[in-house]
């Protein structure tokens, strides 16, 4: 029985999940831009006290997330 087959399946699989990443990445990237403007312009319609906490909460969900990182990195 010949396995090249197998093996050559897998291969071409593999290139084009990899010729398709790229294109998922920027969808997933421009909904989550198109998320982030919506609900910053909403964000900013509620006023100057909502923004300074919506801004103090991001904060600490980027270092508690960079925390994380780190933490399971090693």
């Amino acid at each position: 029985m010949d396995e090249s087959g197998l093996g050559t399946r897998v291969f071409a699989e593999e290139a084009l999940l990899g010729l398709l990443l790229p294109f998922w990445q920027v969808v997933i990237g421009a909904v989550v831009l198109v998320v982030l403007v919506l609900s910053v312009g909403r964000l900013a319609r509620r006023g100057k006290s909502r923004m300074t906490t919506a801004l103090l909460v991001t904060a600490a969900a980027i270092a508690g997330f960079a925390v994380i990182g780190v933490l399971l990195e090693g």
